[in-house]
């Protein structure tokens, strides 16, 4: 899987060659990448890495959802990362419930969102970088930290762990701050102080310069989005511990492995030799005779996800797996085993952030970035789309119906997110199930595996047939950009409100 590198949308702050920067006169010399900019490595090629994810789907509180990587042979990385996620959902419950207090009426809709990025991956070590979105209602911030764990030493370190010492802190803050100061008045300077919370965030790029990141409105107004500063890899040597020197040397050793890689051998579009979605066991149920019901899965691929697969084959049950993009990259072998095992990959856009929030390029970046990503994990392309927490509205529905993908929410909810015994799932699955229903679940929770046996058993022993969402429409088949919350309902081609969520 090729690396993926930043872009799109970046205010970058490059550093002055005396300080922060390197600039070249010699015309004979390869033209140098922008020096902020910073390429990822594909979570494929760490052994043993798996997705955690946090989710919260409560009226009443802000919607979570947080996802990253536990490594198998570095807990410690593993429990940081945890802890740094809890951590920052913490305060950020926190200033949501601040801000509400002595509030009337419907208050502003809060959104709690990670996603994360490999900085580097080496036998010596690994760079995790966690960017957190936040929403009280008032717009949209970013936050970013990148946490590295020494294999060596085995231990999990802050960025500023790259760091020799206070001193070499000191005065990566002095060179922040005048190549902060050579862009005039739009950046503040003194904001930089050398504060490891300040400095939370720092990867190297393919030259092996240090870049460091700062958050949204840090150093500056919001509009400028991310800032960085580069620190050329000669200036930076002399700072670095031996963690930072072996970060360093992992991320330089990578990118001459990539540059001497093989070039792509086509530039056709990614999905253009992929086939379609489908189930490979589909077509032998006829649901206008059997009382068919679709289990669908959001959120994965995750920690759960085997296990559910377990359960349905015991049972000989198919399902939906709408997966997010950021996740299915990370685990391809767990796309790939639910296509071999008869069940349907859909979409649930690329990092679960609420749609019904965004423009309608930001819509479409989302929904076009998770179908590549699960068509590239799957070999095959997703049709169908659910919004996350199921909410959709005029630019949703267009946006499906341009990329050709229904919409598809659900009748039933087990609520199987609030931490449930897997019985008390299963009582809520049959409670609301009926012939057509498309029945919520999520293979990310620990205890996924457990409720999906127990589901399969109640709701088979209630004679029910387990079948893909599409199967549930037999030959009058699910239009693009219309909304399916059952068979029992039909399509919505009307576009449902945008707050309404099940």
């Amino acid at each position: 899987m090729p690396s993926l590198r930043l872009t799109g949308g970046i205010a970058l702050i490059v550093a002055s060659a005396a300080g922060c920067g390197v600039v070249s006169s010699d015309t004979e010399a390869p033209l140098r990448s922008e020096p902020t900019m910073v390429d990822y490595v594909a979570p494929t090629a760490v052994r043993g890495l798996d997705v955690r994810t946090v989710s919260r789907r409560d009226p009443g509180r802000p919607e979570v959802h947080a996802a990253y990587p536990s490594v198998a042979d570095a807990p410690r990385l593993t429990e940081e990362l945890r802890r740094t996620v809890a951590a920052q959902l913490d305060l950020f419950d926190r200033s949501v419930r601040e801000d509400r207090k002595g509030t009337a009426g419907q208050s502003p809709r809060a959104e709690f969102n990670v996603d994360w990025q490999l900085t580097a991956a080496s036998e010596e070590v690994l760079g995790v970088r966690l960017r957190t979105g936040e929403s009280a209602g008032g717009g949209w911030t970013e936050t970013r930290t990148t946490v590295w764990y020494d294999r060596v030493d085995k231990r999990a370190v802050d960025s500023a762990g790259l760091l020799r010492d206070r001193a070499a802190l000191t005065e990566l803050a002095r060179l922040a701050r005048r190549s902060l100061l050579s862009r005039g008045a739009a950046a503040n300077p003194q904001a930089v102080t050398p504060d490891p919370k300040i400095f939370d965030s720092i990867a190297f790029n393919m030259h092996g310069d240090l870049v460091v990141e700062f958050d949204d409105s840090q150093v500056g107004p919001g509009f400028l989005g991310r800032v960085a500063v580069a620190v050329p890899a000669g200036t930076a040597g002399p700072m670095l511990s031996p963690t930072g020197l072996r970060a360093q040397r992992a991320v330089v050793e990578e990118a001459g492995r990539r540059a001497t890689a093989p070039p792509p051998s086509s530039l056709e579009e990614p999905n253009a030799d992929r086939p379609k979605a489908t189930s490979s066991r589909g077509g032998d149920v006829d649901c206008a005779k059997a009382k068919c019901v679709a289990l669908t899965y959001d959120d994965g691929p995750g920690t759960g996800t085997a296990g559910v697969l377990d359960a349905l084959a015991a049972q000989g049950a198919r399902a939906t797996f709408f997966c997010v993009g950021s996740s299915a990259v990370a685990r391809p072998d767990l796309l790939r085993r639910m296509t071999a095992e008869g069940h349907l990959v859909a979409g649930h856009t690329w990092s679960h952030r609420d749609l019904s929030a965004m423009s309608r390029n930001m819509i479409i970046d989302q929904l076009v970035r998770g179908r590549d990503a699960v068509a590239q994990a799957a070999g095959q392309v997703p049709t169908l789309v659910r919004p996350p927490y199921g909410r959709v509205g005029d630019q949703i529905t267009a946006a499906a119906r341009e990329l050709g993908m229904p919409v598809v929410r659900w009748s039933v909810d087990t609520g199987d997110l609030d931490g449930h015994a897997p019985a008390d799932v299963a009582a809520r699955a049959v409670a609301g199930a009926a012939r057509g229903a498309i029945i919520l679940m999520h293979d990310t929770g620990e205890s996924a595996a457990e409720a999906t046996a127990e589901v399969l058993r109640r709701l088979k022993a209630e004679g029910y047939t387990f079948v893909t969402v599409p199967e549930l429409y037999g030959s009058q088949g699910m239009r693009p950009g219309a909304v399916y919350d059952s068979a029992e309902s039909g399509e919505r081609a009307r576009t449902l409100d945008k707050q309404t969520m099940l």
